[in-house]
């Protein structure tokens, strides 16, 4: 970086615009890289967004159960040993293949699939597996086996035998953070949760009773991007002078602005952006940071016994959220670069290389209860047990408690108004 005006670096047409997309109607192919791996994604959204209408398509397969070897019973996803644990002998079985390193997904070959309707199918998801539908909320569940739940996740609503049919085809998942916060410790956070909302009408805290509490895995993109940024700008210095003369004598502040240039670089990893509707999403964005970093190379075990979101918003409609936090941290970036007391950036020439991403399926224990005809979850972080949650508001407990309230004070009042009358003469 340097204090005076420096000439902008000569331009780079790769890295301005991004790499050729393949067209609708081509062969599924993935764009030829240059140099540079310069890409710009907000430039592919734009063209993507014209492309974007695609068929699902779904195929009836049979459900896929994992028998165990001592009995024939069904095995689920234990979240105390991480194995897969028999329902009806108890009988534990290790999980096959899963330490190997996640794999992570080029971009744009990934954004030109999904323009094109042309999925990847994986042999290890979403081939044999069943959805719900919920008839009531449109929430869309994938599970492994036999349905356990008996109530929509999402809005507590009885779960009917039409609502469950083939899994359509969709990107395959790379990786998945397993569960560590078993139900027993999950009910017990929800407890402690409800019993510290005063507030909260008697009929919420049965939720045992009139909700539905489940472990789902959310379904979430993360992006990674290595970013090299020339910018253009000013730096501000703050100074103070005396002005005025006699009684108008006085301090004043005032700022000396410079310009400068330089180039910053920005590493991102992991950035998560949650891929599933029917949450409240400022609540969920509460429960990071996720330890992405210990997740695991998907295999459909880890899903045994628990239900799974398919995505609701594809790899290329989440990129928009994923770029804007990034571009944020890289303006931020700049700023410090810049220095001085106050900073104005001018330009930002953003040249976006390696950019990779991973489907991944990250732990939630969900509580959806049905109040007043309207249904509030509670979230809770499947491996850290952060909580966070809606919780609707009894009036007549807080009636009750104003009406105490003022009893309390017409109570001081008299008393101070009594003791005032025992002084006098």
């Amino acid at each position: 970086m340097s204090d005076a005006p420096q000439p902008p670096p000569p331009p780079d047409p790769n890295a301005s615009a991004p790499p050729p997309l393949p067209d609708p109607g081509a062969q599924a192919a993935p764009p030829a890289d240059d140099a540079s791996g310069a890409f710009d994604p907000a430039e592919a959204l734009r063209k993507g967004s014209e492309q974007h209408s695609m068929a699902l398509k779904h195929e009836t397969q049979a459900s896929r159960t994992y028998p165990c070897e001592a009995c024939g019973g069904e095995l689920h996803f234990d979240i105390p040993t991480q194995m897969l644990k028999c329902q009806h002998c108890g009988n534990t079985h290790e999980l096959v293949d899963v330490d190997g390193d996640v794999k992570e997904r080029d971009l744009r070959e990934a954004l030109a699939l999904v323009r094109q309707g042309k999925m990847q199918r994986s042999a290890n998801f979403l081939t044999d597996e069943k959805e719900i539908v919920c008839q009531n909320c449109g929430g869309h569940t994938t599970f492994t086996g036999s349905l356990t739940a008996n109530k929509c996740p999402y809005c507590a609503t009885p779960i009917q035998r039409d609502d469950v049919h083939a899994a359509p085809e969709r990107l395959p998942v790379d990786a998945v953070l397993p569960f560590s916060v078993d139900q027993k410790s999950a009910e017990d956070l929800i407890d402690k949760w409800i019993n510290g909302r005063w507030f909260a009408p008697s009929e919420f805290k049965t939720y045992n009773r009139t909700g539905s509490f489940q472990s789902v895995y959310m379904a979430y993109f993360t992006y990674d991007a290595d970013t090299q940024t020339h910018y253009s700008g000013q730096r501000g210095i703050t100074r103070t002078r005396t002005v005025g003369h006699g009684d108008n004598r006085r301090t004043e502040t005032y700022t000396t602005w410079h310009h400068v240039s330089g180039v910053v670089g920005n590493v991102f990893d992991d950035i998560p952006i949650l891929a599933n509707t029917g949450f409240e999403k400022k609540r969920i964005d509460k429960l990071e940071p996720w330890p992405t970093e210990t997740a695991k190379p998907y295999s459909a075990e880890f899903a045994a016994g628990h239900l799974a979101r398919t995505y609701d918003h594809d790899v290329e409609e989440c990129l928009g959220e994923a770029t804007s936090i990034m571009e944020n941290d890289i303006r931020a970036t700049v700023r410090r670069d810049i220095g001085g007391d106050q900073q104005r950036i001018s330009s930002m020439n953003i040249n976006w290389r390696e950019m990779t991403y991973k489907h991944m399926l990250l732990p939630l224990w969900l509580l959806t209860v049905i109040y007043d005809g309207r249904p509030f979850q509670v979230y809770i972080n499947g491996v850290t047990g952060e909580v966070h949650g809606a919780r609707p508001y009894s009036k007549v407990k807080i009636i009750t408690a104003i009406a105490l309230a003022l009893l309390v004070v017409i109570l001081i009042a008299v008393a101070v108004s009594a003791a005032g009358g025992g002084d006098s003469p």
